[in-house]
C-alpha cells in the first residue's frame, strides 16, 4: 500500500466530521471573544468632543483640575491625558514622553484577543475547504468501488450514488461551515480595528490639546524671564551711570576751585 492510498484510507474512515466539529469548537471561542470585546470598548465610551471642552476649560484654572476631569472619564484618551498630566510640572517634552508609553499600552488592551479572530477569519475558509476535499475523495472512493462490482451485484451497486451523493453534501456543509465561522469573525475583527483607529485619532488630538497648554505656559515663562532680564540688566546700567554723573561733577567742582584759588594767589601777589 503506497502513501497515497494509506492517506486516502485515513480520510475515508474519519471523513468531514471532525472538520465541522472543530469549527464549531472554534466558532463558540470566537463568539466568546466578540462578545468580550464588544462589551470592554463599551465600557470604554465617552464624549471625546465634550472631554476635549472640558480638558481645554481645566486647564485653564489648573493641572489639578484637568487630572480631575481625567479620573471621571473611564475612556482610553483621558487615561492617556491623565499620563501626561502627571508629568507637566516636568515641562512638555517629558508629559509627551509619558502620553506616548500610556498610549503604546491602551493599544495592548484594546487589540487584546483581536489576533485570533484575525487568524480565524482568514484561515477558517482553508478548514472548510479542507473537509470538502474528504468529502471529495470519499465520493469518489464510493465511486471507485461501486466500479469494481460485477454487474450481478447490480442491487447493491446502487447503493454507491447514494453514498456518493452523501460524500458531496458533507463537502458542501463543511465549506459552508468554514464561510460561516469565517464571515463573523471578519467582520467583527474589521468593526473593533475601526474603534482602536478612532481611539487613537481621539487620543492624538487630546495630546495635543495638552501639549498646546504646556507650550503655552513655557513660551509664557520664557517671555517673562526675558523681561526679568531686561529689566535687570536696565537696572545695573542706571546704577552704573549714576556714580560716574558724580564723579563728573565732583572733577567739575573740583576744577572749577583750582581756578578760584589760583585767581586769589595771583591778586596776592
Amino acid at each position: 500500500m503506497n502513501l497515497i492510498e494509506w492517506l486516502q484510507r485515513i480520510m475515508v474512515g474519519f471523513g468531514a466530521a471532525w472538520v465541522m466539529w472543530l469549527m464549531i469548537g472554534l466558532s463558540v471561542v470566537s463568539v466568546a471573544i466578540i462578545l468580550e470585546r464588544a462589551w470592554f470598548f463599551w465600557s470604554l465610551r465617552d464624549d471625546v468632543v465634550v472631554l476635549a471642552r472640558d480638558l481645554r476649560n481645566a486647564l485653564k484654572d489648573s493641572i489639578e483640575a484637568a487630572q480631575k476631569r481625567m479620573e471621571a472619564s473611564p475612556s482610553a484618551e483621558a487615561a492617556v491625558v491623565k499620563a501626561g498630566l502627571v508629568e507637566a510640572d516636568r515641562g512638555p517634552k517629558a508629559a509627551e514622553e509619558a502620553m506616548a508609553g500610556a498610549l503604546a499600552l491602551q493599544r495592548m488592551k484594546l487589540e487584546r484577543r483581536l489576533a485570533y479572530l484575525g487568524t480565524l477569519g482568514n484561515n477558517a475558509p482553508f478548514i472548510g475547504l479542507f473537509g470538502t476535499v474528504i468529502g471529495v475523495v470519499g465520493a469518489f472512493d464510493a465511486l471507485g468501488k461501486a466500479a469494481e462490482k460485477p454487474m450481478a451485484q447490480a442491487a447493491s451497486a446502487a447503493m454507491a450514488p447514494q453514498q456518493v451523493m452523501s460524500s458531496i453534501a458533507e463537502a458542501l456543509v463543511a465549506t459552508a461551515v468554514g464561510l460561516a465561522v469565517a464571515i463573523p469573525a471578519v467582520a467583527a475583527n474589521n468593526y473593533f480595528q475601526r474603534l482602536i483607529r478612532s481611539t487613537i485619532a481621539n487620543t492624538d488630538a487630546l495630546t495635543r490639546v495638552l501639549l498646546a497648554h504646556l507650550h503655552g505656559e513655557k513660551e509664557s515663562a520664557l517671555e517673562e524671564a526675558v523681561e526679568d532680564i531686561a529689566l535687570a540688566v536696565t537696572a545695573r546700567k542706571s546704577e552704573a551711570a549714576k556714580p560716574a554723573k558724580t564723579n563728573g561733577a565732583q572733577n567739575k567742582k573740583a576744577a572749577k576751585k583750582g581756578e578760584d584759588e589760583d585767581e586769589s594767589s595771583e591778586e596776592n601777589g
